[in-house]
Order: C-alpha cells, then structure tokens, then sequence
C-alpha cells in the first residue's frame, strides 16, 4: 500500500469514527437509517444503497431504506430468503462481493423490474448484534466503474457493527417510549372506569345514577378497546412489521365509499359532505385498506369537530408524478400553536380534552400510512375559517396506472 493509499485509508477510518457517533446519539429510526446510508454512499463512492431488515415475527426480510431508488417502490419489496443475496448474508452471516448480478444464480431481479434500476455489482454485509444478523447494509455499482476491493468491504463491514448497535437501541427506545405514552394515556379511562364500578355498589346511590355510571364504564371501556387497537396499528407502522401491500387503487372509488360511510354521522350535524374528485383521476398503487382508512381518519375528524350546518369537501388532483388530497372543512379551524403537534401520537386539540373519545392516535396512525407509501401530510388552518389538510400520493410510471403486465408481474 502505498502512501498515499495509506492516507486515504486512514481518513475513511477517522470519518467512520465520527459517522459513528453521530449514528450512536441518533435514536429517531427513520432519521437513522437515512444516516446510515448517506455514510455507506460516501465512503463506498456508490450509485445506490440499501437497508433490508429482517423481521423478528415473521422472518421475512424487507427493504427498510433506499437511496439512489425511488424508495416507496423498493420499500414495498418482500425479499426471498432463499433466492437472494441478501438472504445469502443473513443466513451465512457474512460480506459478499457480486461482480457481475447476471451471473449470479443468487440476484433477486424483481427489485431492479419493479423500480427501473439496473444493479451491476453489489456489496453486501450483515447488519449483525452480539453475532446474530437483524438485516443486510448492500451498496451498489461503484460510481467510478471499478469492482469493490477489500478496503471497501472492511470500511462498509465497521460501518455496519457500529450501524446495528444504532439500529437496535432506535428500535428498542421507540417501543419503549411508546409503551409508556400508552400506559400514561390509559390511565384517565382506567381511573373512571374504577371510580365508577366502586360508586356503583353504593347502597345511597339511586338506580337512575346506577345506569349512567354504567353506561360511562361501558364508554371508557369502549374508548380504551380503541385505544389499543389504534396502539397496535401504529407500533406496526412504527416498527416497519406493517408494509403495505401494492394493489391498483381507483381513488374516485375510495373516496365514495368513505363519504358514504360518514354520512350517517354527517347528516346527524346537517354537515354537508362535497365530492370533488374528478371522475379521471387516474389509478395509483397502493394498499386501499390503510388508504381508506387514512382518508376515514381525516374526513371523521372533520365531521368531528364542525359545527352544524358546516361543510367537509373531499378533492384531489394531478400535480406531475403525484396526486394532491385535500380534506377541508368550514369549521373552526386550529389554532397555530396546536398545528405543529398535530400528527403526534396522543395528541389532541386542547379545546377537546373533555370531550374527545379518541386517543389521539388517528393522525399519527394516518401520516404513517401517507409516508409509507412514499407521500408527505400536512394541514393549513385559521382559527374561525376552518382547515384544510392536504397529503400527496406518487404515481408510479409515466403518471398513469400500471398495465395488467405490470400488475401480474408484481
């Protein structure tokens, strides 16, 4: 080596020092993963990079970032065990350099169909904690054209110990944290529900105030069966283990059938729903349960919080490789204060703290599901002229739905 190579090799090791504590006081997943691969992208001089995680219920293994590929595509991929480099690393738990992908019986060439990259040469490496690999760190086609060296793979392999440690504690301290939001949240209802059943074997108390209290423990028992059931959707979301699954979604059709199930709740406040998709809005690919469910989520809140004789309009249109959502309504509006808090988990506007039934996790719940399908969320509002929420959703391919060759090859 000469010394020259030598200099070079040094400063990748001291930049991999200060990657490293960057990445160990990153506790944020998806900002970490991003990181990750931003360094890997860096010190390998690479087109492409990838984070393909393992589950820990299912075993499956599933990309969980991406650079250099449009990420919400490549995000959706589940990758064979058998019949993949990735699965090669993870279960040999070792590097593995591919010179050549086409030749390679081991390339799982669905990736490269889906998203329209053409992978000539990877390295990949385990993602590994005390011996045992959670997932793959893959970079690909060096950018100068030159196959990947030994260097490259001690440099990638250092950088992903360090990465895995990382990993873990993100994943660990976001099960945590939400775990005691949860417990904190539980509490109010668990404490009326208690207060309730004690007051209810009084012998003073009359049999008129017996029936309420009962009908208040059945509604924080309700409120709380809801709460957990949000709570278990969103740590899905959260841990990645709730991909979506790709399916050709007719949006006019989404929409219809949301307004038509709130507008029994809708007619009971005389708040007019307004339909204002148009009728060719083409086709995305998409997951149309948690699309609908998302949609339900910002049109229920609406309705929630207008006042009688308020309007909700649902619209949508093409804004090039995208389709722009809007969700408005003439109620109240949110004030600028509670506007930034919105989409975090448990919150819920202050006006509404005595009355709300929810546990705050609607919003939360929905932004996860716009962002998991490679969209963005946000809402703009004046107190006393309503709110507009708007997401966006890509379209994939040239901006039209996909053909039925394309469907059947997924």
């Amino acid at each position: 080596m000469s010394q020259e190579e030598l200099q070079s090799h040094i400063a990748r090791l001291e930049r991999i020092i200060e990657i490293s504590r960057s990445l160990n006081s990153t506790l944020n997943l998806p900002r970490l993963l991003h990181q990750i691969l931003e360094a890997a992208q860096e010190l390998t001089q690479t087109e492409a990079c990838s984070i393909i995680l393992q589950d820990r219920k299912s075993g499956d293994l599933r990309f969980e970032a991406t650079i250099g590929a449009r990420s919400h595509e490549v995000r959706s991929l589940v990758v064979p065990m058998d019949g993949s480099i990735a699965g090669w690393v993870v279960q040999h738990n070792q590097p593995v350099v591919v010179h050549d992908v086409q030749n390679d019986p081991r390339f799982y060439r669905r990736v490269d169909q889906e998203v329209g990259f053409e992978t000539r040469s990877i390295l990949a490496v385990p993602l590994a904690v005390r011996g045992k690999p959670i997932g793959v760190l893959e970079v690909l086609n060096k950018k100068d054209g030159k196959p990947f060296n030994e260097e490259d793979i001690e440099i990638l392999t250092v950088l992903a110990d360090q990465a895995a440690v990382a990993i873990e504690n993100a994943v660990l301290f976001q099960q945590s944290d939400l775990v005691a939001d949860l417990v904190h949240e539980m509490r109010t209802p668990l404490t009326s529900i208690i207060g309730y059943a004690a007051m209810i074997e009084r012998d003073d108390v009359s049999e008129e105030d017996r029936k309420q209290f009962a009908r208040t423990i059945e509604r924080e028992a309700a409120r709380l069966s809801r709460m957990a059931s949000d709570f278990l959707e969103l740590a899905r979301l959260e841990s990645g283990r709730a991909f979506p699954t790709w399916e050709e979604v007719s949006l006019k059709s989404l929409v219809k059938d949301v307004l038509a199930l709130l507008h029994p709740q809708a007619e009971a406040k005389r708040i007019v729903l307004i339909d204002e998709v148009p009728d060719d809005l083409p086709m995305l690919t998409g997951d149309p349960q948690r699309l609908h469910q998302a949609l339900v989520n910002l049109v229920g809140n609406a309705v929630k919080y207008c006042r009688e004789g308020d309007r909700v309009t649902v619209g949508a249109r093409v804004e090039g490789d995208e389709v722009l959502f809007y969700v408005s309504d003439t109620g109240p509006g949110i004030p600028a204060s509670a506007q930034e808090h919105l989409f975090e988990r448990f919150y819920r506007l202050p006006r509404s703290e005595n009355e709300a039934e929810g546990a705050g996790l609607g919003l939360a719940i929905t932004r996860r599901i716009i962002e998991a399908h490679g969209g963005r969320i946000w809402v703009e509002s004046e107190e006393g002229k309503g709110a507009t929420f708007y997401f966006t959703l890509p379209l994939r391919g040239d901006g039209n739905h996909r053909g039925t060759e394309d469907t059947e090859k997924k």
